[in-house]
């Protein structure tokens, strides 16, 4: 979708991708994070969690590539601008299915840019409709070509 074709109130539920054992190391070895809590089995067993947790930065990248798997911003998204508000409730268990709900807030057009400002209202569920992760994302996006 191009800025233009962006309406407030607008939204859209993502399909569902299941977070897996092989997702939260792959992201400790890419980001550097080996927090006993998302790699040591034992040590989580023992945390009031009771087993291993996804980053919450994974979940969040997840989450982002959830929202392109839409096909609404593929090609047209040229920056990530902002994360505000952005706040963590529910774990992410080895096994949870999660998607997004994005619901498109705010519009401001910036010519200069090519483009214009997109807001969303982002909110990362879990299999059970539970909450992991809620906050609100800009986007610059492309405008549609004369």
């Amino acid at each position: 979708m191009y800025f233009e074709q962006f309406e407030i109130g607008h939204s859209i539920i993502t399909d569902g991708r299941t977070m897996t054992e092989a997702d939260i190391v792959a992201f400790a070895g890419l980001s550097g994070d080996f927090t006993t809590i998302h790699t040591d089995a034992e040590f989580a067993a023992g945390t009031p969690f009771g087993q291993r947790v996804a980053h919450g930065l994974l979940t969040t990248s997840v989450a982002s590539g959830l929202m392109v798997r839409t096909g609404m911003i593929d090609g047209t998204v040229l920056a990530f601008r902002e994360i505000n508000e952005w706040k963590y409730g529910n774990p992410v268990y080895i096994g949870d299915t999660i998607h997004v709900e994005i619901k498109v807030t705010e519009t401001k057009a910036l010519p200069r840019l090519g483009g214009g400002a997109v807001t969303m209202a982002v909110n990362v569920k879990n299999q059970k409709g539970e909450s992991a992760a809620r906050g609100v994302w800009v986007l610059l996006v492309l405008s549609k070509p004369q």
